[in-house]
């Protein structure tokens, strides 16, 4: 199999503010995020030959996204993989680039919840037939991993209940140096332990916020981007894995891992020529749309050995200024859950810690940071690994 390693170039990027943001619409937000990407690159929307456009619910084509930009003409491609979908046209986007059908390519993600009144994702819906699962909301199919882990692992309850509120209060510390962040402002282990539960053991800060926000990426191939600047940063690996169902039918599923994270990273670790990945990444941002799930994530991508994930976050290995900072931006966590969004988002952070453009999170001298974009439920998901390196 060829990697698409050094085959991709990003050579601008963009985001917005995300948040309650009742002064935008979707468009609105989609073109803000846009126009920085442009302005980043030195580009006009004249120069775009294609675009991929990940949304879940807020458009239905990607024909609001060739009418904000003024993009007549040009195929455009809405993409939609559950919460995985921002990275996933980011992929399929990369792809098209690397194989030489197009030179200048832009990738969006825009999600508009707030307008909607959705206070989370509910899954078990779909079309009219014969599947009659009740609705189940997200933090309550979630919060059966972490009772599993405890279980799994031999722990004290209220032991994994302060690994999960460290890394609450490490992804709020990160938030609240980014002014771009839904929530910025710091908390303690204490409002984490003591928060209103919401599906135990997970609490009120356990848990990512529903957000408005979009971000957008342009892309070329590396002798192109050199001509545009120098600071391009490279694509190293992709992964993308998509479970079948099986941890719901095959009674073997622990529920203390996620089996699409171990495979997409494999495949994004292989092509990237990662052998030792707590070393060699410097940072990462994964998808903490709960602290529990971040936690098994950082084991799921060998960052941790299994069950020590907890002793890893309390010795501040995945701290701002630790070995391996993870959601250096402040996370889901932070950021809440725009969902076409959340994967461009983190491809954002990782851009500028490579171009030691972060402000104060930045990390010193980076050279490989990862995505890690997570959708679906525990047992069955989809998950994209995205590896972005600085220029050799």
């Amino acid at each position: 199999m060829e990697s698409i390693k050094d085959k991709v170039a990003i050579i601008g990027i963009g985001c917005t503010r995300f948040g309650e943001r009742w002064d935008k619409n979707a468009e609105d937000l989609m073109v803000d995020a846009v126009y920085e990407a442009l302005e980043d690159s030195g580009l006009e929307s004249k120069d775009i030959q294609a675009a991929w456009l990940g949304v879940h619910t807020s458009f239905d084509t990607g024909q609001p996204l060739a009418q904000a930009m003024k993009l007549e003409y040009i195929p455009i491609t809405r993409v939609e993989n559950a919460c995985a979908t921002g990275s996933d046209a980011f992929r399929n986007a990369c792809f098209a680039v690397a194989a030489g059908v197009y030179d200048m390519v832009l990738v969006a993600g825009v999600e508009k919840l707030k307008d909607s009144g959705m206070t989370g994702l509910v899954g078990g819906g779909g079309s009219p037939g014969t599947n009659v699962a009740p609705p189940s909301t997200a933090p309550a199919s979630f919060s059966l991993a972490p009772q599993r882990y405890a279980h799994h692992y031999g722990m004290r309850p209220e032991d994994l209940k302060k690994a999960l509120a460290h890394i609450a209060v490490k992804n709020h510390h990160n938030g609240s140096l980014n002014p771009k962040a839904h929530f910025q402002r710091e908390i303690t282990i204490e409002q984490a332990l003591t928060a209103p539960m919401i599906a135990y053991p997970l609490g009120l800060f356990d848990c990512c916020g529903v957000s408005d926000g979009s971000a957008a990426a342009i892309i070329t191939r590396p002798e192109i981007a050199k001509q545009i600047r120098q600071d391009y940063v490279l694509v190293k690996g992709l992964g993308l894995a998509v479970g079948g169902n099986q941890g719901y039918l095959q009674s073997r599923y622990d529920f203390v891992h996620f089996e699409e994270c171990v495979a997409a990273s494999k495949q994004a670790y292989e092509q990237a020529g990662v052998k030792n990945p707590l070393k060699e990444i410097d940072h990462a941002e994964v998808h903490d749309c709960f602290t529990s799930t971040e936690l098994i994530i950082c084991e799921d991508m060998g960052w941790a050995p299994r069950g020590k994930g907890p002793e890893y976050v309390m010795g501040g290995v995945f701290d701002l200024e630790g070995e391996l900072a993870v959601n250096p931006d402040g996370g889901l966590k932070c950021f809440g859950h725009p969902v076409g969004a959340s994967g461009l988002r983190m491809m954002y952070e990782i851009t500028k810690q490579l171009q030691g453009k972060a402000g104060p999170r930045q990390r010193k001298n980076p050279t490989l940071g990862l995505a890690q974009n997570l959708g679906g439920a525990p047992a069955t998901s989809s998950v994209a690994v995205t590896i972005l390196g600085a220029r050799d």
